[in-house]
């Protein structure tokens, strides 16, 4: 089925119709997308404004996530601007990335003990190695009293690491 309506409206429509519909667009049920909507708007700051709804800044974000879509062909779905639709994808995945740090939490928070599975296993070395040495920023994840040591030149929070083998 072929809709006529864009945005909020197509989104309204497949909230009311076949749970088969939403589910292959969203990847989720109705319900779940609600509760979701829900977690994000009351917890993690998702926000609309009174053009664009916050139901429709999640959609464009999860059509675009899940169906690896781009910004141009999100335009055409949702029928607003590539400027709107980039400003509100930004939005709507800082909101996503929230709420990941406060679901995903490692069981050691600051990585002391290495897994007996990787540090006894030979697949984790290098093989035949002469040496070498280099180094890089990677994302990291510390507590919030430390995070200021962390905060690289771009606003980040990363660790420098530089290996030797």
């Amino acid at each position: 089925m072929i809709s006529s309506y864009r945005g909020d409206k197509w989104i309204g429509e497949l909230l009311d119709g076949h749970p088969t519909r939403f589910h292959n667009m969203f990847r989720m049920s109705q319900a779940i997308f609600l509760n979701l909507l829900k977690e994000l708007e009351c917890v993690h700051g998702l926000h609309g404004s009174s053009r664009t709804t916050s139901r429709e800044v999640l959609a464009m974000t999860l059509y675009i996530l899940l169906h690896n879509e781009s910004i141009r062909f999100t335009c055409e779905r949702f029928q607003h601007s590539t400027e709107t639709v980039s400003r509100y994808f930004s939005i709507g995945l800082e909101a996503l990335v929230k709420l990941s740090c406060s679901v995903i939490k490692p069981i050691d928070p600051k990585f002391c003990d290495i897994p007996k599975n990787i540090l006894y296993d030979n697949r984790y070395m290098p093989d035949d190695c002469i040496g070498a040495i280099d180094g890089t920023h990677v994302d990291a994840r510390v507590l919030n009293s430390e995070k200021a040591a962390y905060i690289e030149r771009c606003g980040f929070t990363t660790q420098n690491v530089i290996v030797a083998l």
